[in-house]
């Protein structure tokens, strides 16, 4: 479930079990680069693509 405070990229990170760093080390990136675009309310489809692959989900389950 996706509460109104949290994106689809962390609902979907924190439901998988994996952190911020886990996620940023996938994609070869800071953490707090990670944590930005985690929290942005509309992340370029290019970088939510990369970001499904690293959590091993279709990008569409990112478009909530």
């Amino acid at each position: 479930i996706v509460k109104e405070e949290m994106t689809a990229i962390k609902a979907w990170r924190e439901h998988l079990g994996h952190t911020q760093i886990d996620i940023a080390n996938k994609l070869d990136i800071s953490q707090s680069a990670y944590a930005q675009i985690e929290a942005s309310k509309r992340p370029q489809k290019a970088t939510k693509r990369k970001i499904a692959d690293a959590l091993g989900i279709r990008l569409e389950q990112l478009d909530i």
